[in-house]
C-alpha cells in the first residue's frame, strides 16, 4: 500500500440539527468543532440536516414544512394572487 494515500478514519460524532439526535460512528470527514461524548472522549462533531431520527422513511412520518408547490411558495413571497 503507498503511504499518505488514503484519508484518515477515525470515530466522530454526527449531530441531526432538526432532532438534536446524536451517534457515533466512524468517517473521514473532517471538522473544526468537538464534543465529549458519552464515554467521556472528546470527538469531532458533523452536524447534519437529516440521519434515521428524522427521515420520513426510517420515522413513518411526513414533515408538514413544504405545503404547497414552488408556484405556490412563490407567489405568497412576493404577494401574489
Amino acid at each position: 500500500m503507498q503511504k499518505d494515500m488514503h484519508p484518515e478514519y477515525r470515530k466522530v460524532v454526527f449531530l441531526d440539527t432538526s432532532s438534536d439526535f446524536k451517534f457515533l460512528s466512524g468517517s473521514t470527514k473532517n471538522s473544526d468543532e468537538t464534543i465529549e461524548w458519552e464515554d467521556g472522549n472528546t470527538y469531532p462533531l458533523i452536524k447534519v440536516e437529516i440521519s434515521s431520527d428524522s427521515h420520513p422513511f426510517y420515522t413513518g412520518k411526513q414533515k408538514a414544512d413544504r405545503v404547497g408547490g414552488r408556484v405556490d411558495r412563490f407567489k405568497k413571497k412576493y404577494n401574489m394572487k
